[in-house]
């Protein structure tokens, strides 16, 4: 029995975009368990993968997860909160990847300055409250 490929993260690139797009536009369409409802485009992912900090899971040249982190809301108050995003493609899961995200996450959150982290999770989606318990 071979082995999967134990993933790396690395910061995303402009060609990771259709990757993202694969594991998070059919989250879009087929759930209420994002907080959107317009499809990722590519140049838009590009846009966003140039502007913010972003990382993947990436195995064998093919997108398993992402993170990101970014404003929470505007005003002074909140300079030092960020909201989080974390993906993980369906057949990734259950291999302790989505951790891996978020510790990473963490880290990379905290030296730059950030030292509260906010999930935006619908109540529709027992899977992230389970895991962000």
């Amino acid at each position: 029995m071979s082995q999967s490929p134990t993933p790396i993260l690395r910061p995303a690139r402009a060609t990771d975009a259709p990757g993202i797009q694969a594991i998070w536009n059919p989250i879009i369409a087929h759930t209420t368990i994002t907080f959107t409802t317009e499809p990722k485009s590519q140049a838009g992912l590009e846009a966003w993968i140039a502007q913010s900090p972003v990382w993947v899971a990436e195995a064998e040249g093919d997108v398993l997860g992402f993170c990101a982190y970014g404003p929470f809301r505007g005003g002074p108050g909140y300079a030092h909160v960020a909201e989080t995003t974390v993906f993980v493609a369906d057949g990734a899961k259950g291999r302790g990847l989505g951790h891996a995200l978020m510790r990473h996450l963490e880290t990379a959150a905290r030296a730059d300055g950030k030292s509260v982290l906010v999930a935006g999770i619908s109540g529709e989606n027992p899977a992230a409250l389970g895991f962000h318990a």
